[in-house]
């Protein structure tokens, strides 16, 4: 049972991720990214600042993609791939929360914190 909450959690931070990718990545200029990430459209306007948008958005791709192989590796491997990937999600969200937005820990980090206790506590 525990392990199927803990797999539920996993996907949900993955599935974050992903949607994060998405906006940086491709919708960046929309409104619900405008909104998520504070930023207006003036400084949208650059190039530069969509492209750094874009390199962090595949981070974000590849941290969900850590995350969504733990699904599809041999049982010895899935408890430290997750580990792993969700102290990755969860460094991020610390250092984002010291450097742009309080918020970040919880917003971004939440779910993982939530799974990462909950794994270590199933060992």
């Amino acid at each position: 049972m525990i392990q199927n909450i803990i797999a539920v959690l996993v996907f949900l931070v993955a599935a974050e991720h992903i949607f994060i990718m998405l906006l940086e990545m491709f919708y960046i200029k929309s409104a619900v990214a405008k909104k998520a990430f504070g930023v207006d459209s003036k400084l949208l306007e650059r190039k530069e600042v969509r492209v750094l948008f874009a390199n962090q958005g595949l981070y974000n791709g590849f941290l969900a993609a850590g995350l969504f192989w733990s699904f599809f590796v041999p049982e010895a491997m899935v408890i430290p791939l997750r580990i792993f990937f969700l102290a990755c999600v969860i460094i991020a969200a610390l250092y984002g929360s010291i450097t742009a937005n309080k918020k970040i820990i919880i917003k971004q980090g939440g779910l993982a914190i939530l799974a990462m206790i909950i794994q270590v506590a199933s060992i």
